[in-house]
This record gives C-alpha cells, structure tokens and sequence, in this order.
C-alpha cells in the first residue's frame, strides 16, 4: 500500500483519485494507524494541496517516529512563499518532537531553518542553531548553508562566515551561499575574498556565483572588474545562462556602460521578464527615456507580461522626460495587467508632477494617493520644491516631514536650502537651531575611493 501511494504522487492529477480510492481500503483494513502507509497517504494529500487531510492523518496515528514528523516538518514548509501560519505550526511540531523525546535528524533541522528565513524569525532560527549545536550537526552541509543563509538575512556575515568554517564538506552550494551573503550585505571586498579563495580551491564557480559576482561590480561601479568577468564567462561557457547574462545587462547599466548593457541584452536567448525590466530601468536611469519607451512596447509585442519592476522604469523614464500625461496613462494600466500598485509607483508619480513643475498637483495626489504618511512621498515633492524655488510649499512640506520622521537629516537640510535659496537667513538660521534642539546631525559625505 506505501509503494502503490508513492505511485499515485507522480501523476497528481490522476493519482489523488486512485489515491482516495486506495484510502477507503485502507480503513477497511485498518492499516490507517501503520507508519508507512500513514507517511505515504500524508505525503499524497500534502502534494494535492490538501493540507487539513494531511494534519488530520497524522494526528490520528499513535507513537509516529521522527520520519513522519519530518514528513509532515517538509509539508508545512514546502510552498514558495511560506505563510507564517505554516511556520508556527512547523513549530510546533518541532516542540512536541523535543517533548516525546525525539531525536532530530539532519533533516528536521534542515527543515526548520528554511521556515526560520522563510518567515524572517531570526531569534527563533538561534534557537534552532542552538539544539544543532548540542546535537552536533553543525559540520553538515545542508544545515551550513541553511545557517548561512539565516545568518546572511539578519546581516551578520560573521556568524555566517563561522559556519561556513566549522562545516567539513565545502561544496558549491555554501560557496554560493557565503558569497551571497557577503554582496548582498555591501560587503564586497570580503565576497571578492572568498571568491579568490574559492578559485584557489580548485572548485570550479558556478553560474549563480558569476551572477553574484556581476552584482558586485555593479555595487561598486568597477567596470574593470566586470569586463574581466566577462572575459571569464567567454572562456568558461556559463555566458549563455539567463541569470549571468541577466546580472551582466544590470552591471554595464549601474556603471554607465549602457551600449554594452544593450549589446548584452540584445544577444540574450529568448529574454524573460527580468532581462527585459534591467534593460528598461537602464534605459530610464541614463536619461533615454524614449528607449526605455519603445523597449516596453516591444515587449508587450512579444507577449512578455510586465511586473511592478517593469512599470517603476516606466514610469522613472516618463518622469526624466517630463512626459506627465504620458506617465500617467501608464500607471492607469497597471490594472489592466493585475499589477498591484506600490509606494514606488505613486512615488514615481510625485516625481512625474515634481519634475514637471507641477507642485500643487503633487502636493494635491499625495494627499489622495493612500500614502499620506510615507515620508518618502514628501520628500519627492520636497526637492521639487527646492528646484523651482516654492519657498512657501517647500516649508510646508518640510514641516509634515519634520512631523513624520523627527529624526532624518536630509529633510532639515533641504528645507535650509530652499531658505538659504530665498534669502530669508534669519529662517535658515532656525532650522540650524532647531537641529541641535532635536540632536539631529547630517553624516558627512564620503568617497570609497
């Protein structure tokens, strides 16, 4: 009966009948309550989607073993995107484990990580780190880079990088991780680092490092770098993959490249969503708005759907451009493709307005926009103010952003601009003043070169 359920998983749509068919004759036979029956007919029901018949068998099972609790672990965790409603009860299951008096396998741990990051609950994921420790398992490779990756998430590369060098086998996949990790939290000359180490190695990078690595140089404009790079993917063949040639179209942009950022875009294979809403945004942020304009079209002719990234160029290219009516129309149909409007987007459009000159109207959409209170909103409007010279919209904006965010440098600083701009010093003098009643310093500007 186990290995005729397992059958029934491969084919879910035909199977799940069978499936419930063999259920019925299991009752009958009253192998409901046997291990590897209950395991299989969880795993059928789980994979169906029907989770509440899954918790149901497994409830219904006396004494289960550390397997089905790890199936039943695996189930909760297995969507993409994990609600944290599956999260607590992974949880859960994980705490009665210790209360029976269970030994954990690799795998449990394995599997309650991924719902720690799944769900951000670092303390949680210590805890977990904690009982691995004790259960020594923290030289396995999965759990390595699970805790890597918990760690990487919560921005402590340290912690991370102690994992990394307590873990016995080094493959590819905690190479990847660490130097993730490493980019992904500005830390780069540490993720070029390893990379070197990683070559040293003798492993061979594989096409989600170069990506990676790609990411790098953007973040650090090294063009140099990226070119060489390049290179590398030429002679080592991972230049065909869509990620790498997607991280290649959004370095060459980030470092002002855009020529080659469009060669690359041009000799990409069948581009997805991501490669075409990098070449849009490049477009947009270099200034060749009717590009990003004419890509976008061409886009929708080649039946690719745009994403909320896509309509942010849009709408930052409409915005440089001063295109108003014509950016307008286009956050409009946002609808019409089930794109869920965001801050960014009404942000975009403050600065379509701003740019244009159009204080009033803007200050006049914010109000109505939903997102009265997102300081970044006002903010936007706020260096229109500046650039125009609207002395007196510019100090009332100010004045909500003071209310909204006490705190924040920059907003002293423009309204000191806009007043130091209309010659009214004796006003300029007071937002000094009222800096140091508030404790607010402007950090120095600095220079990574």
């Amino acid at each position: 009966m186990g290995s005729v359920l397992k059958a029934c998983c491969t084919n879910i749509d035909i199977g799940i009948m069978y499936g419930e068919m063999l259920h019925g004759c299991i009752m009958k036979l009253g192998w409901d309550v046997d291990i590897v029956v209950a395991t299989a007919l969880l795993d059928m029901y789980a994979k169906k989607g029907e989770l509440n018949h899954a918790v149901n068998i497994f409830q219904t099972v006396p004494n289960c073993n550390i397997v089905m609790y790890n199936a039943m672990i695996s189930r909760f965790i297995e969507a993409e995107d994990i609600s944290k409603e599956c999260a607590n009860g992974a949880c859960s299951l994980f705490s009665e484990i210790q209360r029976r008096g269970l030994k954990p396998s690799k795998f449990t741990f394995s599997s309650m990580l991924k719902a720690c990051i799944a769900v951000e609950d670092i303390d949680y994921g210590k805890q977990i780190h904690a009982q691995i420790c004790k259960h020594n398992l923290q030289s396995d490779e999965f759990i390595g880079a699970a805790l890597i990756e918990l760690y990487s998430l919560m921005g402590s590369t340290e912690d991370g990088l102690k994992c990394f060098r307590s873990t016995a086998k080094l493959d590819i996949v905690l190479w990847t991780s660490m130097i993730a990790g490493h980019v992904q939290n500005g830390q780069v000359e540490s993720a070029w680092n390893l990379f070197h180490e990683l070559l040293a190695s003798g492993i061979r990078p594989d096409e989600f490092i170069i990506s990676n690595m790609l990411s790098a140089c953007a973040d650090l404009v090294t063009a140099r770098l990226g070119e060489q790079f390049h290179g590398h993917l030429m002679k080592s063949g991972l230049g065909n993959f869509r990620t790498v040639q997607n991280s290649q179209i959004c370095m060459y942009s980030k470092c002002g490249d855009i020529d080659s950022a469009a060669m690359t875009f041009r000799e990409t294979m069948n581009p997805d969503l991501v490669s075409w809403s990098v070449m849009i945004n490049g477009y947009a942020q270099h200034g060749y708005a009717r590009d990003a304009l004419d890509l976008f079209e061409l886009m929708k002719e080649h039946g690719i759907a745009p994403n909320h990234i896509t309509f942010t160029g849009v709408l930052f290219a409409c915005s440089h451009a001063g295109l108003v009516e014509e950016g307008l129309r286009y956050f409009e149909s946002m609808k019409a493709y089930g794109v869920e409007t965001n801050v960014e987007h009404y942000c975009c459009v403050v600065d379509l307005f701003g740019r244009a000159g159009r204080l009033a109207e803007a200050e006049k959409y914010i109000i109505t926009s939903g997102f009265k209170d997102n300081p970044v909103m006002w903010r936007a409007l706020l260096s229109a103010c500046r650039v125009y010279k609207d002395a007196v919209t510019g100090k009332r904006v100010a004045r909500k952003l003071i209310e909204l965010e006490p705190q924040e440098p920059s907003s002293y600083v423009l309204l000191y601009n806009i007043c130091a701009d209309d010659a009214v010093q004796p006003l300029a003098a007071s937002v000094r003043q009222l800096m140091q009643q508030q404790g607010v310093k402007k950090e120095p500007a600095l220079s990574w070169i």
